[in-house]
């Protein structure tokens, strides 16, 4: 396998991006080659070091299988780097990025529609995968590659220092942060030295409304409720405001969360170094919590539910086939590899971080190809998990979201009902600017 180094010059000085041509070794089979040109597939994704690295493993199968080389690039500054290559028309063949982005993506013009009847595979995804990629228009603007809930992770060891069992409600999961706060869980021989939950309160990219949303449905509240593209806000209801007010104890009640909880750009230090006991994020955390604090040392549990359920965040990564490619042949035999059952299981067993965490080809079982039971866990938490609205662009919203709840935890004596009001109101006029009010 060779690997040649190349440089975008439009996008050179925006960050750091690993950059790599994958060609077939021998002359690999041409099989489905789909309308090889000679010239390489683009192929972008945003991923750190570790995700790219299997990335690379899954192209370079590809590319023995097909004989279609890949020129990949990875960075972590995704959205910058794609739009001064938008600015200058010339997009990646093929984007592989947050589900959250596609809408915002299509009303820029930048993704081509995906035929989801030509597409071999498609037929073991679920309706709902495909539901998660198609506009109101009912157009799919993407290829499903990836998904997962996010899961609840506790120092399984302070758990049992302090005495409490595995909680299975919201209420009980608070009252074993505040064990974690005001006790000695680590066992060093002081009270109040850790912290209850590791919380990723960061504006970033709309982070915080992220984290916002299993709790505030587990509590009966909700930010828009609506469907088919068109969709009302409800952030400022009767019990939105309730859930709101609850959740505010947390960041108000000392040591409940860490430090810098609403400034921090991640948490997770504070739950891999051993200084707060509850983190809920990601499954793709497990290889680097594995390593610390330690796999015997945390474990995974089905979210604790409150008055309305354990209902989670589900979060998905897609395919999307960039507006000015020519190279549809190959975009589409790229997509049906990654969907297929060997390029799934390459992204979630290959070197580096999984990049397929649940497979969305259903012919797969996770927990098997892990050999791990909390995925189990995981894929069972899937079943009752819940996507941000995909039909429309929620980008501008989920914004608005975090930034708003970011700046009123972080002064306790705002009025909830009046912040999530006004919040209610600018959720609606940009639901209007969409044509998508219901």
């Amino acid at each position: 396998m060779t690997k040649r180094m190349r440089t975008l010059a439009p996008i050179a000085a925006l960050g750091t991006a690993t950059m790599l041509v994958l060609s077939a070794c021998g002359g690999g089979s041409t099989d489905n080659a789909g309308g090889n040109d000679g010239e390489p597939l683009e192929v972008w994704s945003r991923s750190g070091p570790e995700a790219s690295n299997t990335y690379e493993a899954v192209f370079e199968a590809f590319t023995a299988k097909t004989g279609i080389e890949v020129d990949y690039l990875a960075t972590v500054e995704f959205e910058t780097q794609l739009r001064a290559r938008a600015a200058t028309g010339d997009l990646p063949d093929i984007m592989i990025y947050d589900q959250s982005s596609m809408a915002n993506y299509v009303n820029e013009g930048m993704l081509l529609t995906v035929d989801r009847d030509a597409l071999a595979g498609a037929d073991q995804m679920s309706d709902e995968s495909w539901d998660s990629v198609r506009m109101a228009d009912g157009e799919y603007y993407g290829v499903p590659f990836s998904q997962h809930p996010r899961m609840t992770m506790i120092r399984k060891d302070w758990r049992e220092n302090v005495g409490q069992d595995v909680p299975k409600t919201r209420e009980e999961l608070i009252e074993l942060a505040a064990a974690f706060a005001t006790e000695d869980p680590d066992g060093n021989g002081v009270d109040g030295d850790t912290y209850g939950m590791a919380v990723p309160g960061t504006t970033d990219r709309g982070y915080f409304a992220w984290w916002l949303a299993s709790p505030i449905w587990q509590l009966g509240g909700d930010f828009v409720d609506g469907g088919d593209g068109k969709y009302e806000a409800v952030i400022d209801s009767p019990e939105s405001v309730a859930a709101a007010e609850q959740l505010q104890g947390l960041f108000c009640e000392a040591d409940l969360v860490q430090p810098g909880a609403l400034t921090n750009a991640s948490a997770t230090p504070f739950f891999a170094d051993g200084q707060a006991g509850i983190y809920e994020t990601g499954p793709y955390a497990f290889a680097n919590f594995d390593n610390a604090p330690g796999k015997d040392t945390y474990e995974v549990i089905p979210a604790p539910a409150g008055p309305a359920g354990g209902t989670v965040l589900a979060e998905r990564t897609s395919i999307y086939y960039g507006a000015s490619s020519d190279k549809p042949e190959q975009q589409q035999a790229l997509a049906e590899y990654l969907i297929s059952a060997e390029g799934q299981e390459i992204g979630m067993t290959a070197p580096g971080q999984p990049v397929v965490r649940l497979p969305v080809n259903e012919s797969l079982d996770a927990a098997a190809i892990y050999g791990d039971e909390r995925w189990a866990v995981v894929q069972e938490q899937l079943t009752d998990s819940q996507l941000f609205p995909s039909d429309i662009d929620f980008t501008a919203i989920r914004q608005d979201i975090a930034e708003t709840f970011n700046a009123m935890y972080g002064e306790c004596s705002q009025d909830v009902a009046g912040v999530l009001g006004d919040l209610a109101d600018r959720i609606d006029d940009e639901l209007a600017a969409q044509d998508a009010l219901r």
